[in-house]
């Protein structure tokens, strides 16, 4: 069972000017590839335009799929994993408004597959992890217990050109060790269970 091939996204969950998501995604992404049989991708939420969310018929009860072009290519995206690591800023003590948008528009892609975190800001984006927790549990996902969490006053170092970014990430090689570890033994066992 350990040679399975598992299909992991790493979301992307900032569109902002100046972002940081996409400098821990493209990290963790590189972290996850380290391990046998697994394939990785990145998803970034700046190549898929979603609107609002603003359809007559949840997702978890739509009879097909939705027409946006966006939306259907994120959409299928979604359904060819097995697992996602989400990462996330934190906004107001929650997550970024075009994650939770992108979650939103999809539902049984979600269902029964785990979900991990890297996150950032106020202590370590750890609200906005939370947030999302019940969010996940609502998809139908199994959110991993260990997550990645990058203190505010780290990522704005490496911002503002006073710290590398290499430094940075390596000082979390145990927190991703961790989490991936036990992401992998989630995705294998609900792909084992949805076969």
């Amino acid at each position: 069972m350990n040679n399975i091939s598992l299909n992991i996204k790493v979301i992307v969950g900032s569109t902002r000017e100046g972002r940081f998501s996409d400098k821990a995604a493209s990290w963790i992404a590189e972290e996850i590839k380290k391990q046998e049989g697994v394939a990785v991708e990145v998803l970034d939420l700046r190549d898929y335009e979603m609107p609002f969310f603003n359809e007559p018929m949840s997702p978890s009860f739509k009879q097909e799929p939705y027409k946006n072009d966006a939306v259907a290519r994120f959409t299928k995206k979604i359904e060819e994993a097995d697992a996602f690591v989400v990462v996330t800023p934190e906004y107001n003590h929650g997550t970024s408004g075009v994650l939770k948008n992108a979650l939103d528009w999809v539902y049984p892609e979600w269902n029964n597959k785990p979900v991990a975190f890297v996150s950032y800001g106020g202590v370590g984006g750890a609200r906005a992890v939370e947030q999302l927790r019940l969010n996940a549990v609502e998809l139908q996902m199994a959110p991993t217990r260990n997550a990645v969490h990058i203190p505010g006053e780290q990522y704005f170092q490496v911002l503002f050109g006073k710290m590398d970014a290499k430094e940075l990430f390596a000082s979390l090689a145990g927190q991703a060790e961790a989490m991936i570890t036990q992401l992998l033994w989630w995705t294998r066992a609900l792909k084992n269970a949805r076969g």
